[in-house]
Parts: structure tokens; sequence; C-alpha cells
């Protein structure tokens, strides 16, 4: 819009020199009889007219002033240049107002100054006061707009200063994760989407005063530069720890290959166990040579563990013919049960057991299970042995005797008393006299039976 004002403003005011130049232009200074024939008659129209010397006039309010001439005679339509200039004054106007929601503060008071200036006297023809009334009309309107401007101005500076800040703050959170436990590639790309996201809104957003926006850059800056400090003290010091733990790990694949090819079966396998908890609280080393020196460690254990397999399974096949034999004096054994007569049946498990150590040694998946069987028949030759010994005790079964003795008395008398009871009719004083002659006899059964 400014620049259509000030292309019109320039015609205006260049006009009288070009009319100067043309046969049929208007100029500035009025018309004299000498210069100009006689006209045939006087242009007018509503704001303006032509007289008959071929002077140009407006009519502005309540005066009227010339703004041209046609020294050399009238064209066909004398004022329609005027006339134009007028509506072209008009649309420029009429721009103004259109564009006025979208224009800053400072295009609208460079566009207004130009459009008062060109409104002052125009040489152009129409309601000049009705235009100047537009014009400061639509200036007070710029005014609001200014305002409104300046307002949507300050709201967006304002989300400009929190997004940058939350951007800010976004990046020196990273900084806050444990090292330990943080994701390095991840987070600097993050701290690099960042950063364009920063550029992004420094092109697009408002820009912020220079302190608060200085001091914000230094903010993201020093949070980027700690971030690339963090990483490089991080794996410099991880690069250390992984020196080491392959160094310590070296150590325990050395002593497990000197261990392999011993034939001391059991303290062997028992220092393989400690190398391997030993590996286990050893230090990592990188994934892949952690994953080599494993490898070398299991090899070197595994020389051993298939020497003493080879060994185990030779020992095994020997043994084999021991577990039959063990398993035919099982049966002999698991024969004698149960048990009617204990002497005997004592000697023949002795002899039994006599022959079962002479066979020796069986495999060692087996061991357990046939040892079970023949303790299961010990264990019951025992419990034999030990109730035939309880029955047969002089001392026990006098003590039996005596309480056998006692019960029979206190069950007589109860028996009587409950007869008692149930003659009178006491039918609870019966019921309790019954449950204890219950008791009594149970008591007296069981005594009974241990005797026999």
């Amino acid at each position: 819009m400014t620049d259509s004002t000030n292309e019109l403003h320039a015609e205006n005011t260049s006009e009288p020199t070009q009319a100067a130049s043309s046969a049929n232009s208007p100029v500035s200074q009025p018309a004299t009889e000498s210069a100009a024939p006689h006209l045939s008659a006087a242009e007018t129209s509503e704001f303006g007219r032509v007289d008959e010397a071929g002077n140009v006039f407006v009519r502005d309010g309540d005066a009227e002033r010339q703004i041209g001439a046609y020294p050399d005679g009238l064209p066909e339509n004398p004022l329609g240049l005027y006339l134009r200039r007028f509506e072209s004054l008009e649309a420029t106007v009429k721009l103004f107002e259109d564009r006025l929601a979208t224009l800053a503060p400072k295009e609208i008071d460079q566009t207004l100054a130009t459009l008062r200036e060109s409104v002052i006297e125009p040489a152009a023809i129409g309601d000049l006061v009705a235009l100047r009334a537009r014009v400061e009309a639509a200036a007070e309107r710029a005014q609001v707009r200014k305002e409104q401007a300046r307002e949507e101005r300050r709201l967006a500076k304002e989300a400009a200063l929190r997004e940058r800040t939350e951007l800010v703050e976004r990046a020196e959170a990273i900084l806050t994760q444990d090292p330990h436990r943080m994701h390095w590639k991840q987070c600097g790309q993050t701290l690099r989407e960042l950063l364009d996201e920063w550029k992004n809104l420094q092109r697009r957003g408002p820009r912020l005063d220079k302190a608060t926006e200085d001091a914000l850059w230094k903010r993201f800056s020093g949070a980027r530069t700690q971030f690339d400090r963090q990483r490089r003290q991080f794996f410099s010091a991880l690069d250390q720890a992984q020196t080491d733990a392959k160094r310590v790990k070296e150590q325990l694949i050395a002593e497990a290959e000197a261990l392999q090819t011993s034939t001391d079966w059991g303290a062997t396998t028992a220092a393989y166990r400690t190398l391997m908890d030993r590996w286990k609280t050893a230090p990592r080393a990188s994934r892949k040579e952690d994953d080599a020196l494993w490898t070398r460690f299991r090899a070197a254990q595994q020389v051993f563990f298939d020497a003493r397999r080879a060994k185990d399974l030779a020992t095994d096949s020997e043994y084999r013919e021991n577990l039959a034999a063990k398993e035919a004096l099982l049966i002999e054994a698991e024969a004698l049960l149960p048990i009617n007569d204990l002497e005997k049946t004592k000697e023949q498990l002795r002899q039994i057991q006599e022959r079962w150590d002479s066979v020796g040694r069986v495999p060692a998946a087996d061991h357990s299970r046939i040892d079970h069987r023949l303790r299961a028949v010990e264990d019951a030759v025992r419990a034999a042995e030990e109730h035939e010994w309880r029955r047969t005790n002089p001392e026990t079964r006098a003590r039996a005797e005596g309480m056998l003795g006692q019960l029979e008395e206190q069950i007589a008398r109860l028996e009587k008393d409950c007869e008692a009871a149930r003659v009178a009719g006491n039918s609870s004083k019966e019921k309790e006299l019954s449950e204890a002659l219950a008791t009594k006899k149970a008591w007296l059964d069981q005594i009974r039976s241990s005797m026999d």
C-alpha cells in the first residue's frame, strides 16, 4: 500500500510539469485569452468545472481552487483525468482500509502519513472533504489496530520466551540423568534436534530482547557443552574399566587353562566352581570382548569336564556289573518282609549286608536309589527288634501289668456307676460315665496290644 500511495503522490505532484509539454494536457497556471482560442462551452461536474478559458477548478468544501488548465483547447473529456485521479486516491484509501488488520504499527504510520499528504490539496476532482474524513476515520481505526498489534506482539514475545525457555529446560534436563543409565546416542540426537528447533524459532518467531535471548542461548549452549564433556568423561572411564575387566578375566582364563589337564577330579571341580564365582563378580569388558573372553574361559573348563566325563563313562561301565549284583541282593532282602521269625531274619539280613559290601561301588546315578531300598529293609528289621524288646522287657511288662490291674478296677467301678445312673434315670450322669468308661477301655486295649 505504501508503494502505490507514493506512486500516486508522485504522479499528482509532477503533473503540472508533464502537462506543460503536452498539447491537450492541463497546466497549473490559468489560461489567458491570448494563449487559447475561444471555447465553445464550459465543462462542469458536481465537484469541478472548466471555464471558457480552459481553467480547471475543484470545489473543495466551501472553497474553489484551480488545479489545472487547457491553454490549447479542451479535449473531448476535460474533467476525465481529474476524476480518475480522485478514483485512484479513493482506491488507495480503500486498500489501506482493507489491509489495516494485517499491517504492523510501522507500516500503518508510514502509509497513513503518505495518505494524509496526498489528500491535502490534490489535483483531483471528487468529494475531497469526504475522502479526508475517510482517511481520518481510518486513522482512528489505525490507532486501535496499532494497540492491538502491539498487544499481539507482546503476547507473541511472551509465547516465544516460554517456548525458548522450555527448550532450554529440556536440554538441561538431559544432564540430570545418571551417566551409567543414560542412552548417550539418543540424548545426543535429542540435543541436535533441539538445536534445529532453536534455529526454527529464531527464524519464524518474534525476536526477543538481546539480553534475554543471549541469556537463554548461554544456558542452552552450556548444556550442550556440558553434555559433550560428560560423554567424553564417561566413555573414557568406561574404556579404562573395560581394560581392567579384560585384564582380570584374562587372569581367570589363565588359571582355568592351567587346571584343564588335572586328574584330581574332585579338587579341580571345586576349583572350577570357585573360578566361575569369581568370573560372575568380575567387571564386564565391552560386549564383543566379553563374549570372546567367555568363549575362551568355557573352552578351558570344557577340556577338564570332557576328560572327567570320559572317566565317569568308563567307571560307570565297570560299576554296572556291581549294580546288577546289588539289585539281586535287594530282591533277597525285600523277600524277608514281613518278618515272622525275627532272629532268623536278622541273620539272613546280616549275610546279605556282608555280600553287599563285598560287591563294591555302583554308578553314581543309581547309588541313592538302591541304598534307599536296602535301608527300608534294615529299618523294618530294626523296628521289629525294638518292638520285641519293649514287649519282653521285665520292668516294662511289670509296669504295664500294674496299669492293667488299675484300669480293670476303674472300668468295673465305672460300669457299676453307669448302671446305677441308668436305673435312676439320670441321663446326663449316665452319658458322662459312659464317655469315661470308653476312654478307659481304649487305654486297656492299647496296653494289652503292646504286651502281645
